[in-house]
């Protein structure tokens, strides 16, 4: 059996049915995703009402990513603190708190932080950052020891994370596996491709790989661009070209 495993969308419409067609080319039964659906893209709102027709159209397993719970959950104080780091992202926090409706806003509230899934055998954690927070970085350079560190208390053989938008894998002294898919709509890359993880189960044992999508960036971009908040043009750009994490 094959799984797609999928993460901060991000509002990226195009970039998301750019990848579900690859899915589709892949012939994988099962889409798993790791949350971030909305926050700071182009169109938050239509993404969560689209990701909500997935879920009964496919077999599609959906967990809250930190910003889904961000938005669900906003309050002057968590927009406060954010501006003080971030004005960009607090703006942005802001205008997606408005567009999507309180029906959705509990949509998202309401979505688990982790899941168990056991597939032919094996047994699988979804996790957002790490099993321990969701906006725990898994990033490709840290040492084994703190990987191991983070998922000490899990008995899964494979963990799929998401949350840094840099895809990566680990594999564990404990005999675990540690996978970051990576994101579908706000790759922190200079190429910008979605990128998202395939596993293929088979009686107990399992592969995994990453997949690179083409998308149409620039129209993803000038929708984005025209959001109206303000900064909305510095996110744009680094869906054309992204060498930080967070907009300048």
């Amino acid at each position: 059996m094959k799984i797609a495993v999928i993460s901060d969308i991000h509002g990226n419409i195009q970039a998301l049915e750019a990848v579900l067609e690859s899915i589709k080319q892949e012939n994988c039964e099962k889409i798993f995703c790791l949350g971030d659906l909305a926050m700071a893209g182009p169109e938050p709102s239509k993404m969560i009402d689209k990701i909500r027709n997935l879920m009964q159209e496919t077999d599609f397993t959906l967990i809250q990513g930190n910003t889904d719970e961000m938005i669900a959950n906003c309050d002057n104080q968590m927009l406060h603190v954010l501006r003080e780091n971030n004005p960009v992202m607090a703006n942005a926090l802001e205008a997606d708190v408005l567009e999507v409706s309180e029906e959705q806003k509990n949509f998202l509230r309401n979505l688990p932080k982790t899941k168990e899934i056991t597939v032919d055998g094996v047994k699988i954690l979804l996790v957002h950052g790490s099993p321990r927070k969701n906006n725990e970085n898994i990033f490709p350079d840290l040492k084994i020891e703190e990987v191991e560190e983070m998922i000490k208390d899990t008995d899964a053989n494979i963990i799929f994370c998401g949350h840094t938008h840099v895809p990566c894998g680990y594999q564990t002294n404990t005999n675990q596996t540690v996978v970051n898919t990576g994101s579908v709509g706000r790759p922190f890359s200079e190429e910008p491709k979605s990128c998202y993880a395939v596993m293929e189960v088979d009686k107990g044992t399992f592969t995994v790989k990453h997949n690179l999508v083409d998308y149409d960036v620039k129209t993803a971009s000038d929708i984005l661009a025209k959001r109206g908040f303000e900064g909305c043009e510095k996110l744009a750009a680094m869906l054309l070209h992204a060498t930080s994490r967070y907009p300048q």
